[in-house]
């Protein structure tokens, strides 16, 4: 069934990968991004070229995440042309590395703005039309850094993530009731085939983070083993075929989440233990009728 998406980060890596595959697979979709008539003009243009030769409904939208003007301008685009919005997918992010220390109180609200704050503005642009229609699907790209093995020096983004994927499985008890799904689609590390790492930010003060210079050469190590672990033909391209794939599914059949890994971190095993103590326990007390839309209605 064809469903009017809204993808937010969508100018690259799995954002813009997930848009494209969305569109070609028949629905309308939206992606967002920020200053698309300056820096980020290639990358519309980009879409304007895959929609003409694909023939597919593939939309650029202004959106910035850390504005609640812009996120309501952009959701009543949306419903304005189309008269709803099916999905949200909540995909912008940003990665930072290096020391916690050398980080200030501002840069880590920052990561938190975008990557968590970020997703409460969109949120509440689009849930009362969703609520009044009684349906939607929101998916939340995570991490596995939120379940799984991870390296130092990505304190922030991880801290970030993990606070995302604590709301949006809160979200998911307060939405079943009125016809709103919630699903999880959690990625690992990808070395190859984005620019999450080569375009990671750094804390802006140098001196501390040149205190830790005997853990220097410490992530280009790692980055070498997760490549030597990752297994040849491992593609974030996979991230966005599961994400057309949940998608696809009819209302209340949806997996709560999944995870996209290819190294190993730990992450799958750890989330089916996690998601069985979730279940047992909202059973436990009552409140298993929110665990699906199928149980609410």
């Amino acid at each position: 069934m064809k469903q009017v998406i809204l993808i937010t980060g969508a100018s690259t890596g799995i954002g813009a990968l997930s848009a494209r595959a969305l569109a070609a697979a028949g629905h309308t979709v939206y992606a967002s991004m920020r200053d698309t008539q300056g820096r980020n003009a290639p990358r519309v243009q980009e879409l304007r070229d895959f929609a003409t030769a694909h023939g597919t409904d593939l939309r650029a939208l202004e959106l910035d995440v850390l504005s609640q003007i812009s996120a309501d301008a952009a959701i009543a685009t949306i419903l304005a042309e189309q008269g709803r919005l099916d999905v949200i997918i909540h995909n912008a992010g940003g990665l930072v590395t290096g020391p916690m220390e050398a980080f200030s109180p501002q840069e880590i609200e920052h990561v938190f703005d975008t990557n968590v704050i970020g997703a409460q503005r969109v949120n509440k642009a689009v849930l009362p039309a969703m609520r009044a229609h009684g349906s939607g699907l929101l998916l939340w790209v995570s991490s596995t850094t939120t379940r799984g093995g991870f390296p130092p020096f990505m304190g922030p983004y991880a801290a970030a993530k993990a606070a995302m994927d604590s709301i949006a499985v809160t979200m998911s008890y307060e939405l079943t009731r009125f016809g709103i799904e919630t699903s999880i689609v959690t990625p690992g590390a990808f070395t190859r085939g984005t620019a999450h790492f080569p375009n990671a930010g750094k804390p802006a003060d140098l001196a501390t983070s040149a205190a830790y210079a005997r853990y220097d050469g410490l992530m280009d190590q790692v980055g070498a083993r997760l490549s030597a672990l990752t297994p040849i033909g491992a593609d974030p391209q996979a991230v966005a075929d599961e994400i057309v794939r949940v998608v696809g599914l009819p209302a209340g059949q949806r997996p709560f989440r999944t995870v996209i890994d290819f190294i190993g971190d730990g992450a799958r095993e750890v989330s089916a233990i996690a998601e069985q103590v979730r279940i047992d326990f909202a059973r436990r007390i009552g409140i298993d009728d929110l665990l699906s839309i199928h149980a609410a209605a």
